[in-house]
């Protein structure tokens, strides 16, 4: 199953330049399998997801065929139940889009020039 199509023209809560940001639980670690020790580490006792410039390691930025990014999700189908939880629409997305959108859109401009 591949992320709704609206996510991935968004993508904006996958960002965040705390390496707090994804928490990793015990069912998370195993749903990510033989993958979990690229994808997430340990900082004291809690376990999070990796984060690389800026986003999520998990979170591959394609460009589409008109040069728009988008935002795929490479574990998407294991990916960390906090990001299960995050409903599309939902308060809490909305709040991730008006505080990061125009930072993912300046870091990855709609057009590639």
């Amino acid at each position: 199953m591949n992320p709704p199509a609206d996510c991935r023209r968004c993508g904006v809560c996958c960002f965040s330049e705390s390496a707090e940001y994804v928490w990793v639980r015990g069912d998370d670690w195993s749903r990510l399998g033989a993958e979990a020790e690229r994808l997430a580490h340990f900082i004291g006792n809690h376990a999070f997801m990796r984060m690389r410039d800026g986003h999520c390691t998990a979170l591959d930025v394609r460009r589409d065929a008109a040069g728009g990014a988008e935002f795929f999700c490479t574990i998407y189908e294991n990916r960390p139940e906090i990001c299960r939880d995050l409903g599309r629409g939902s308060p809490e997305c909305l709040g991730e889009l008006e505080t990061k959108a125009a930072q993912v859109a300046a870091k990855f401009p709609s057009r590639e020039v």
